[in-house]
């Protein structure tokens, strides 16, 4: 409840940059100025993900690192929005809407049936998705399936109002200093 509340706030405190953003990729690129694609949710559920659009529109409706070249797909735009996390801003509508939290395992693609496997036997799969998660600060794109679903459980066995502020306040300092991101 207090995520909505929160996300609300932060929505309207953000909405300058929102339609900053939508111009900006919108002259670029024409729209739509978001992305929406089908994620797992808690319990195996599946629900549509808000971000910017970052990539081109012809651009293959994958994870970004099973691209064969990826740079080719990105918006200059799209440049500026992933450094600075912007891309992801939009995710406060799932928030809004219940689908997703502040802090929790990122929510994986729709197609990824190997991760939801790991994840089903960790019991991960009963968590509702993150913006950012404790997998995200140590490692995001550089570390192997297995042990982004050990560290979703080490969240999950350890999940606290303090581990969460801590998270966040991680989540800050690597999106300022760019740790673990390839795109």
């Amino acid at each position: 409840m207090y995520s909505r509340i929160i996300a609300v706030l932060l929505f309207i405190l953000t909405s300058p940059v929102f339609v900053i953003v939508s111009i900006w990729i919108y002259l670029e690129d024409g729209g739509p100025v978001f992305f929406k694609q089908k994620r797992i949710g808690k319990g195996y559920t599946f629900f549509q993900i808000y971000k910017f659009r970052s990539m081109k529109k012809e651009t293959p409706n994958v994870a970004t690192h099973l691209l064969t070249n990826p740079e080719f797909f990105l918006l200059k735009s799209g440049t500026f929005l992933r450094k600075l996390s912007l891309d992801e801003l939009p995710n406060l509508i799932n928030i809004i809407k219940g689908e997703m939290v502040f802090v929790g395992p990122r929510p994986a693609l729709y197609n990824q049936t190997d991760l939801m496997e790991l994840r089903k036997k960790a019991g991960i799969e009963n968590l509702k998705p993150g913006i950012t998660g404790w997998a995200q600060i140590n490692g995001r794109d550089e570390i192997s399936l297995e042990e982004k679903v050990n560290l979703e459980k080490y969240y999950l066995t350890n999940k606290s109002l303090f581990f969460d502020s801590k998270i966040i306040f991680l989540t800050l300092f690597a999106v300022f200093l760019r740790k673990g991101v390839k795109h």
